[in-house]
């Protein structure tokens, strides 16, 4: 069923002008919301069927939830920055950030261009309310009236803090939008890929700050990034990328080289590894536990020359029959009694647990006629040993796996450190 056909049916069955629900359906269908949410949340904007249905009522921002129509909001705008999306195979360019007022915070998506500026103190009327990842969002649109306060509001310092988007990596999480940072480029490649319009070079990397490191994508490659140094990077947004947040720049954010050094932090978060699984994913993270097992994969594998992923009995899930590149690997599982990770080794570092090179991994396999010696080798070198391991810990539905960026058998005195867990108990 064509979109005019449910706006006619909706507008029939609620007694309202057609043009109006229509308008307000193909806002809501723009930002991927589906057809029937779409239609139930009109339904309990115009009153569920009865003509008219009143004017939105107005609230606080705490008060708003995913199940309101739509509302009346005043508040102060912390961050706005526009940003394109591809829905249905058109380009729409939207503003996005976040509202506060004194009770609380929200996030929004403007489909109109109001010349929302961070620091504007406005009243939205008519704002449509969904709800996403949980929690609700308000959409300004058409069917919005939008006007800019005098008076601006007083609200809590924490959220005063926001105002204009400036953070630091550590402080961003994921969905983030219209944030600004000021970082070191630690790492930076040129790399083409298949984008929404085809072949597309994006530059991809590592930035990093006093706080720490995250990774990032350039969809616009800017000389200032790729140049490496110090760059402010303004309306960039945030999104998951293998379970950890990653920091995009788009062709709208600005990108502007600094001329002072950006001290990138040395120190990793530790934690156990049951707190870090729970975070659900988390960039550069230091955990300490044993070595209990070397799971199936490991060792001397083989990998596809096309896409790099290892391959089975020279078949790519991908690329179908292929001649493999040999290659070392290991996965190992970490338990420190609060949790297990599985820590994926490449090949330095598993050329350093096995104590020899591809070629002596090969020769050694030539030798037993087995390739599985060389896992069975690392089996005996590392299991039930003690280990410190950093890296980059994701979570998904397939388990909590960590890339590995250092392996280091743990120097701590086991029975020094249960004396010390001891005498913490007894105290």
């Amino acid at each position: 069923m064509e979109l005019d056909d449910h706006a006619e049916d909706l507008a029939s069955d609620l007694g309202v002008d057609k043009e109006e629900v229509k308008s307000d359906l193909q806002n809501l269908v723009e930002y991927s919301v589906p057809v029937d949410e779409a239609k139930q949340s009109l339904r309990r904007k115009y009153g569920g069927g009865s003509s008219g249905g009143g004017a939105p009522s107005s609230k606080d921002i705490a008060e708003i939830t995913p199940e309101d129509g739509n509302v009346t909001v005043t508040g102060v705008v912390l961050t706005s920055g526009k940003r394109s999306i591809r829905y249905q195979g058109s380009d729409h360019v939207i503003v996005e950030g976040r509202l506060a007022d004194e009770t609380g915070a929200i996030d929004y998506t403007a489909w109109e261009d109001f010349g929302l500026s961070a620091g504007d103190t406005i009243t939205a009327g008519n704002a449509g309310v969904r709800e996403w990842d949980g929690e609700p969002e308000l959409n300004l649109g058409e069917s919005t009236s939008l006007s800019f306060e005098d008076d601006s509001l007083d609200i809590p310092a924490a959220y005063a803090d926001e105002i204009g988007g400036d953070a630091q990596l550590a402080d961003l999480q994921t969905g983030d939008r219209a944030v600004n940072v000021e970082v070191a480029v630690v790492e930076c490649e040129r790399r083409t890929i298949d984008g929404r319009d085809g072949e597309t070079e994006i530059l991809s990397g590592v930035f990093g700050d006093e706080s720490g490191r995250l990774p990032f994508t350039n969809w616009d490659p800017a000389p200032e990034i790729e140049d490496g140094g110090a760059v402010r990077i303004e309306n960039a947004y945030v999104q998951e990328f293998r379970g950890v947040p990653e920091v995009n720049v788009s062709e709208f954010s600005t990108v502007t080289a600094l001329d002072r050094e950006i001290e990138v932090g040395a120190d990793s978060t530790t934690m156990d590894v049951g707190e870090a699984v729970r975070t659900g994913g988390i960039y550069d993270v230091e955990l300490v536990g044993n070595a209990i097992a070397v799971r199936d994969g490991s060792g001397l594998i083989q990998r596809c020359p096309e896409c790099y992923r290892v391959i089975q009995k020279g078949q790519c899930r991908t690329h179908g029959d292929v001649d493999g590149i040999d290659d070392l690997r290991v996965k190992a599982i970490l338990d420190d009694g609060t949790g297990a990770v599985t820590v994926v080794l490449d090949d330095e570092l598993t050329e350093d647990v096995y104590g020899g090179t591809l070629e002596d991994a090969l020769e050694q396999a030539r030798e037993a006629m087995d390739q599985e010696v060389v896992a069975d080798t690392i089996r005996e070198r590392i299991v039930g040993k003690e280990y410190r391991v950093r890296g980059h810990l994701s979570v998904d539905e397939y388990g909590a796996n960590l890339d590995a960026e250092s392996f280091e058998e743990s120097a701590d005195d086991p029975e020094a450190r249960a004396a010390a867990f001891l005498e913490e108990v007894s105290a």
